[in-house]
């Protein structure tokens, strides 16, 4: 299969300021000289994952291809934001997660016509997408493997340089941790991210973006060891840089590590309130 990255300029806090868009197109039967030569402008069956905004970029690369499926990575307002206009335009089959479809509809505007769930597979051509669990940066996220083996697109869990954030509500710091490891474990030959370039290294990106999350906690740990209990005073304790402009995001990850530290009883917070776990 060939994966097209098309970067949408849309309103995001990833510091790119755009979401990646990818149409995911059928090869099968074409040798690697077949491909080279084949024309961009040559229709054939194609996914579109995560439309952000419509763009004349994107309009052309969805009018070069026969787009049959619309999938989304999760629900996010920066990947979503033309699902609707483009599954009209193309007559295309509208995905949403299982169990999630009042937030995609919330999100989208539009009634999924099929569901997925880990483990499903999206017919394209001769080969499949399988839709794999990634939950952590939000609760329906999902990861999408490009043929058997292949690259996968990961949306919002990894990113080549610099980190992702995992906020609570959304977002569920033990959850993520969880799924880093599992694509660490894939080890597939490159992540396709929703924001920013390819990741060629995923093994590399995920080990570092892993020894981040582990930098981070101890760092929370001691500061509530410290004597930190507020919310404020364990943030400013554990983030030792300035955070104009991000603060109300790393205080939504700091209350995701203290509900992961909690539940691991390494910290107590309840809600409101952090302070060493009582047989300290």
């Amino acid at each position: 299969m060939h994966v097209s990255r098309c970067v949408v300029p849309v309103a995001t806090r990833a510091p790119s300021g755009d979401t990646n868009a990818y149409l995911l197109r059928a090869t099968s039967g074409s040798s690697p000289t077949d491909e080279r030569r084949r024309s961009e402008s040559e229709t054939g069956p194609a996914i579109l994952v995560d439309p952000a905004a419509r763009t004349d970029d994107l309009d052309r690369l969805v009018a070069d291809h026969a787009v049959e499926h619309v999938l989304v990575t999760h629900t996010h307002p920066d990947h979503v934001g033309a699902v609707d206009a483009y599954a009209d335009e193309t007559d295309a089959t509208v995905w949403a997660r299982y169990g999630r479809t009042d937030r995609f509809r919330d999100a989208t505007g539009r009634e999924p016509d099929r569901t997925f769930a880990p483990g499903t597979t999206v017919p394209l051509g001769d080969d499949r997408v399988r839709v794999l669990d990634a939950p952590g940066h939000a609760p329906d996220h999902v990861a999408l493997e490009v043929g058997r083996g292949g690259p996968i697109v990961c949306g919002d869990c990894a990113v080549r340089e610099g980190s992702v954030v995992v906020g609570a509500p959304e977002g569920d710091m033990r959850a993520y941790v969880t799924t880093l490891r599992r694509l660490w474990a894939r080890n597939p030959p490159a992540l396709h991210p929703g924001h920013g370039p390819e990741i060629d290294a995923p093994r590399e990106a995920l080990e570092r973006l892993l020894a981040h999350r582990d930098e981070r906690e101890e760092r929370v740990v001691a500061a509530v060891r410290d004597g930190a209990e507020t919310l404020d005073g364990v943030l400013d304790a554990a983030y030792k840089k300035d955070l104009s402009g991000v603060r109300d995001l790393a205080r939504a990850t700091v209350v995701a590590h203290l509900e992961k530290l909690a539940v691991e009883g390494r910290v107590a917070w309840d809600g409101e309130r952090a302070t060493p776990p009582a047989d300290d």
